[in-house]
């Protein structure tokens, strides 16, 4: 689940780039995404 949503938050912030979509808000999306996968894999490999 959590992979499905950082892969569609990444597609939608390539898109950002290509028709300036969503403006600045894409952005904050795509780095909590690389934060919560960063959690992510740091607490996966604690456990």
């Amino acid at each position: 689940m959590l992979w499905t949503i950082l892969i569609i938050l990444v597609v939608l912030w390539l898109l950002g780039f290509i028709g300036h979509f969503g403006g600045n808000l894409i952005h904050v999306l795509i780095v909590v995404a690389v934060i919560i996968l960063i959690y992510n894999l740091v607490s996966g490999r604690r456990g």
